[in-house]
């Protein structure tokens, strides 16, 4: 039987290109690259120390090209029908955005829906020391946070089976319910907002 020790040879030869896939693809999909950094952290194939500091400049490096594509986009096509649609959507999750931008680029970066809010936040024009502050802020906690998730999740699945098909069904699983607990807690926290914008 295959057992992860494979999956670790693999990436242990290939370890320079590992970390740099880690940084590039952190701009594009923070969350689960930063869970299987966890993973690979466990197995001892990754160091704590390297990887965490990779996935915090892979998220800031998202957090400058979001908001500079929303600046992009504004001047390009503020007048599209589809960009007013997904104002509307934002402010219907954060009725409170221009007010309180802070807060709602920090919280946004744990509900899944960062990626749409850094975009936003360029396209409104949000004060950028202000916007890269809250990112600053939110990532200190996200990444860490993220990794040692993805550390919890491997401990659980090699508790369980050293065979790396059961292995990697046992994370997927636990991914997965990650990204529905994920969604009720945006589902929670836009319950939260209308609840506040409309008090009885």
């Amino acid at each position: 039987m295959h057992t992860v020790q494979i999956l670790n040879h693999l990436i242990e030869s290939n370890l320079a290109l590992a970390y740099t896939l880690i940084f590039f693809a952190t701009i594009v999909e923070g969350e689960i690259v930063a869970i299987s950094a966890g993973i690979l952290v466990l197995l001892g194939v990754l160091d704590f120390w390297v990887v965490l500091p990779i996935i915090f400049f892979g998220g800031m490096m998202k957090t400058v090209l979001g908001y500079l594509l929303g600046k992009f986009i504004f001047r390009k096509f503020n007048k599209n029908k589809f960009l007013k649609h997904i104002d509307k959507r934002v402010h219907h999750f954060m009725p409170h955005f221009e007010k309180k931008p802070f807060w709602s680029i920090f919280i946004s970066k744990f509900i899944l829906i960062n990626h749409l809010v850094i975009v936003f936040a360029g396209y409104r024009s949000i004060n950028f020391k202000k916007y890269l502050q809250a990112e600053i802020s939110s990532t200190l906690l996200w990444a860490p946070g993220l990794i040692l998730l993805g550390y919890f999740f491997s401990y659980t699945a090699i508790r369980i089976s050293h065979e790396i098909w059961k292995f990697s069904l046992i994370v997927i699983a636990l991914i997965i319910l990650f990204i529905i607990f994920d969604k009720l807690i945006a589902w929670i926290y836009e319950l939260f907002e209308e609840f506040n914008d409309n008090p009885a």
